[in-house]
């Protein structure tokens, strides 16, 4: 028994830089499930599947009974250890160096009795648990445009504050870009919490991943174009529609809704990118509009009410750049100068389209397309800094 609690205690103790360094965080709750599930498995589950499959089958099943009925308590069991708040710690990705720190003191900790001080070595794990995720500088705004394939998925960040525009899209019955992409991200930079998320339009590019991030990741608030009975509207709580004129200000940053009026609720018959959130974001640095999916006629309306207003430094390119949108009216009072095209490589769409994606060129628009470069992100400070992931962090078969 001494033998087993010290071979414990020594494994868990030893992974901790290194779940870390890999997962960025680390369960507190897995001692104590460990310290159920390996006697149970072991000492009752494992001998009595054996004799169940070797004695017959009057005296085996209820053997076999038992052992199943001793697996699903179990089973609920660690899904309550789970589901409780303080079963994870979490914190930002580790750099090399402190990964290193740690590991040292990993093994100055479990060092052979008589070590002298070894209850040291767990003091180099402060700064590697203690880390909080890094934020951009007050009154600036952080931009990353995430590379979910052929959809949308964006996080703003201020100084004090995040919000998730689109969650991208779903890859099929049990993969999305919430599970795979954005809440991978969101762990390797310690955050387990948005202040808002707005889902700009029911489209599977859009919102696939939208669950996921609710069940994962608590959420302030979340605004959508979603009917109210919609089960991302049911599983988000509190959930309002998004309309034009509001308003609110973070750290120093606006943020206005402009599209769609509240009055576009009532007509079944418009299509759900006609009701695409459009969020403007102004920072002291310049100013973001984020348009979901608003086609040609959409574009024309918020001319009609906006005007000069539409002007931004950054676009997120209206429906990924499709023939129906981007018309040079709306180009012309938005001003860009840089865009960015949310596609996914060789799409079925052919997102975005040619002479689209020139027309954006011929008005020496800076143009970033994310199956291209990755993840963009864009930081509006006193000078405006983007970075290209595949550029910072190539592949090794990746040209120099």
């Amino acid at each position: 028994m001494h033998a087993a609690v010290n071979t414990q205690y020594a494994v868990t103790l030893g992974l901790v830089p290194l779940t870390m360094l890999l997962f960025s965080q680390v369960s507190i709750v897995s001692p104590i499930a460990n310290a159920i599930a390996i006697p149970l498995v072991s000492l009752l589950v494992t001998p009595l599947a054996l004799a169940g499959g070797l004695l017959p089958e009057v005296l085996g099943t209820p053997l076999l009974l038992l052992a199943h009925e001793l697996m699903r308590w179990l089973a609920e069991l660690l899904q309550w250890f789970s589901a409780t708040r303080l079963a994870i710690w979490s914190a930002p990705k580790p750099p090399w160096w402190l990964f290193a720190l740690a590991l040292v003191g990993t093994v100055w900790l479990l060092a052979p009795r008589g070590w002298p001080t070894r209850w040291l070595g767990v003091f180099t794990w402060v700064p590697l648990l203690g880390a909080q995720p890094d934020t951009p500088p007050a009154g600036t705004l952080r931009l990353i445009a995430f590379d979910v394939g052929q959809g949308m998925a964006v996080l703003v960040e201020t100084s004090g504050h995040r919000l998730l525009y689109d969650t991208g899209p779903s890859y099929g019955l049990d993969s999305n870009a919430g599970s795979r992409v954005i809440l991978p991200y969101l762990r390797a930079r310690g955050i387990d919490q948005l202040d808002g998320l707005v889902i700009s339009h029911g489209d599977s590019d859009h919102s696939g991943g939208a669950l996921a991030v609710l069940e994962n990741v608590r959420v302030g608030w979340t605004l959508s174009s979603l009917g109210l009975h919609h089960p991302i509207a049911l599983a988000a709580s509190p959930h309002a529609h998004c309309v034009a004129g509001q308003r609110w200000e973070w750290d120093g940053v606006r943020f206005e809704m402009l599209h769609p009026t509240a009055a576009s609720y009532a007509s079944a018959s418009l299509k759900t990118n006609a009701r695409s959130c459009t969020l403007r974001i102004t920072a002291p640095g310049g100013t973001v509009l984020l348009p979901g999916d608003i086609e040609a006629q959409q574009e024309m309306e918020l001319l009609a009410r906006e005007g000069e207003r539409l002007k931004a430094d950054v676009l997120l390119v209206p429906h990924h750049g499709s023939g129906t949108s981007s018309t040079p009216a709306f180009l012309a009072a938005v001003q860009p100068e840089i865009a960015v095209f949310q596609v996914g490589y060789r799409n079925r769409y052919r997102h975005p389209k040619a002479e689209v994606f020139e027309r954006y060129g011929e008005r020496s628009v800076s143009r970033f397309r994310t199956d291209a470069s990755g993840a963009v992100t864009i930081l509006l400070d006193d000078a405006v800094a983007i970075e290209e992931y595949r550029r910072e962090y190539p592949r090794y078969w990746h040209a120099p």
